[in-house]
């Protein structure tokens, strides 16, 4: 049974490059998988994947010229009726004589057993392609000319080779042949295939095209970093754009480009963003991530004299970096403070106001958030008052990526104080840096405020994100609030101050929105969310029984992070999975024995000795965990439930709970009530795993 490379490719107009990556690997990744599926191949992650602008191939070797037969089996009738045995034994082309007989529920079956023959590769290729083009992570389709095939772009060729042979097919109207096209301007138009393993090695040498995606990616970042060496320069973070440009180019190459040295008087940020945003340039970077007044060029034409290019290049850079300079000199004509009321015109949400409503809500619950941390309230209340007033700037207008940052310069501009600056600047990040907070409260109290109001204005009017689906971000608010929280938590310590309960300042923020505008159960609700959001970020550091341990009892967020690092430290006691074992117990007891009513709890209905020495360690447990507890020694408080492992041994080795005298009973069941209240202060130790 012949085997061979088999070749695929796919010749289009110009493929969307932010997307080229994701469509060769789901391309080459569907071939394969269907070819397998065909049994044309056996399992292999051998391939090659192909992508440019132009084109998206794969290549798969062994792959068979006709596919392994496979053996078949199909259940007929009961053996007992001979007309329909006769019947299955004709439709499935075999004798009746050869049908096995197999005993079921339904009484004895007949059973064919034939082997069905494997398909040949020319007779199912184009329909293998033509299936995965539809299966593509394609937004949206487009026909071109005067037929009815679709695609993410027009496509002009299709080569279908396996081996030295062209497998005869048809995809989106087009009939396979052996000849791909080089380079745009500098390769070969026609490139007419002798097998499908000089593909790769052909359109190098004959069409100046390097085909393979990560090939092209490593020889551009090879040239973008030996250029900035030799130019004693950095490229910064580049990545991203690298990408982009890989599926830009076909031939990449790198020149060196300048622009006039005034520019650097605008902020670098609203620079690199034109230059990489807009022009696909890589900006350069000198000592302590000065910019530079040159970028690189990744050019698609490799020619001896690029002088034109360049020139080219530096031309239409020049009026972008002009109005850049032009939006940062008007804007500053105008105090930041001066566009806040404008804000009321700004629809913020069509349920929740404008943005001006939205930064009143903000700047009250920031003081609120600084008055309890020990931050400067009127800065707190500054920064929020500001925050939001560069959205009517014209540089946001143009580049909505540097809000914040262009508000940062703004109110530096303005003479406004430093901490106010930087919690305008930090208000967008993704995470508050550690670094950062216990330095300026300010930018924490910003933070915060601005997330909270967030989460609490849209999931009261029923905005809170379902499966995939956040439109508004709410699952990254959470993780930013909680990044806030966890660097408060060591801050308030050192400082002596305490971190405000997160439900506590979503009740406040509530409270601002009109009257009957909330629901009831909002706070509990968004609380909730913010906890499994955190649940699933510690997962991944800590063991998962631990983080739900801590997480059931709805701790203060600033807490729970210290609660399951005691909860880890506390497993590690050998005591620990016995008074795990205990505490399950307790609360099985207490789950099915009947509520104790209103009795109090008495030591004089103490009948045995066993629940006496238990009350009173676990009497001396409570006076010496009050302090740990109040203090956030956790770990401290979980070790000393140690010395309740003996005592509740004993208890439940020696002491039935539900006697037949009432009022016994009941005193046995408030005492270990208090007893799993004690054992759960820090975490439900039920909860951990043997």
């Amino acid at each position: 049974m012949k085997e061979a490379t088999l070749l695929v490719e796919l010749l289009t107009e110009e493929l969307p490059p932010k997307s080229l990556r994701m469509l060769g690997d789901a391309f080459a990744d569907l071939i394969v998988s269907e070819i397998v599926k065909h049994r044309l191949k056996d399992r292999d992650p051998r391939k090659q994947m192909f992508a440019t602008p132009r084109r998206l191939a794969v290549l798969i070797p062994s792959v068979r010229e006709k596919a392994l037969d496979s053996p078949h089996t199909v259940e007929g009738p009961v053996s007992s009726n001979a007309k329909a045995v006769e019947g299955f034994a004709r439709k499935h082309k075999v004798a009746p004589e050869t049908l096995e007989r197999r005993q079921t529920d339904k009484g004895e079956i007949v059973v064919a057993n034939f082997t069905l023959p494997g398909v040949q590769l020319d007779a199912v290729l184009g329909n293998i392609v033509e299936g995965v083009l539809g299966k593509l992570p394609v937004p949206k389709m487009m026909r071109w000319g005067g037929g009815e095939a679709q695609f993410v772009r027009p496509v002009h060729g299709l080569v279908m080779l396996h081996g030295s042979r062209v497998v005869l097919g048809t995809v989106l109207g087009l009939s396979s042949g052996n000849r791909t096209h080089g380079h745009r301007f500098l390769g070969a138009r026609d490139i007419a295939l002798a097998s499908a393993d000089e593909y790769e090695r052909r359109l190098a040498e004959d069409g100046r095209v390097i085909a393979a995606f990560d090939k092209r990616r490593k020889e551009i970042e090879g040239l973008l970093q030996n250029e900035a060496k030799h130019l004693g320069a950095t490229l910064g973070k580049y990545e991203d754009l690298l990408d982009e440009v890989t599926a830009l180019v076909e031939l990449p190459t790198v020149y060196v480009g300048e622009f006039d040295p005034k520019y650097l008087e605008v902020p670098p940020e609203c620079l690199i963003l034109t230059m990489r945003q807009n022009q696909k340039y890589f900006p350069l970077f000198g000592e302590g991530g000065r910019l530079l007044p040159k970028f690189l060029i990744v050019s698609n034409m490799r020619i001896p004299d690029p002088r034109h290019i360049v020139a080219g290049n530096q031309r239409v850079v020049r009026p972008r970096l002009e109005d850049a300079r032009f939006f940062y000199d008007q804007d500053r004509r105008v105090r930041l403070e001066t566009r806040v009321p404008q804000l009321a015109k700004v629809v913020y949400h069509n349920k929740l106001g404008t943005q001006l409503e939205r930064v009143e809500r903000v700047q009250l619950l920031a003081g609120e958030i600084a008055r309890r941390i020990g931050a400067d309230a009127g800065l707190a209340e500054r920064a929020a008052w500001l925050a939001k007033a560069d959205l009517l700037t014209g540089m946001v207008g143009e580049f909505p990526e540097l809000q914040g940052i262009m508000g940062a310069y703004y109110a530096q501009h303005d003479g406004e104080d430093a901490r106010v600056v930087e919690a305008i600047r930090d208000q967008y990040r993704t995470r508050l840096e550690p670094e950062k907070t216990p330095d300026n409260l300010v930018s924490a109290c910003l933070y915060l405020a601005d997330r909270i109001e967030s989460l609490a204005g849209l999931f009261a009017i029923g905005n809170a994100p379902s499966g995939e689906k956040d439109p508004f971000g709410l699952r990254r608010a959470a993780l930013g609030l909680i990044s806030v929280y966890e660097v408060l938590a060591g801050s308030a310590r050192m400082r002596g101050a305490q971190t405000p309960d997160l439900r506590e300042l979503l009740d406040f923020v509530l409270r601002l929105f009109p009257r009957g505008f909330v629901k009831p159960g909002v706070t509990a609700e968004i609380y909730d969310f913010v906890l499994e959001r955190y649940r699933n970020a510690l997962v991944g550091m800590h063991p998962r029984d631990a983080v739900d341990a801590v997480i059931s009892q709805k701790p203060h967020l600033a807490e729970l992070l210290d609660r399951v690092r005691a909860v880890e430290d506390f497993r590690r006691l050998p005591e620990a999975e016995s008074l795990a074992a205990a505490n399950k117990r307790i609360r099985n007891i207490l789950l099915k024995s009947p509520p104790p009513g209103e009795r109090l709890f008495s030591e004089a209905l103490f009948a045995e000795r066993a629940e006496r020495d238990l009350y009173q360690a676990f009497r001396v447990l409570e006076s010496q965990t009050k302090a740990d507890l109040e203090q956030g020694r956790f770990t401290e408080a979980l070790r000393a439930l140690a010395a309740l492992k003996a005592p509740v041994d004993a208890f439940f080795d020696k002491v039935m709970v539900n006697v037949e005298d009432p009022a016994m009973r009941d005193n046995r069941l408030l005492l270990l009530k208090q007893l799993d209240a004690a054992l759960n202060r820090v975490a439900d130790i039920s909860r951990l795993a043997a």
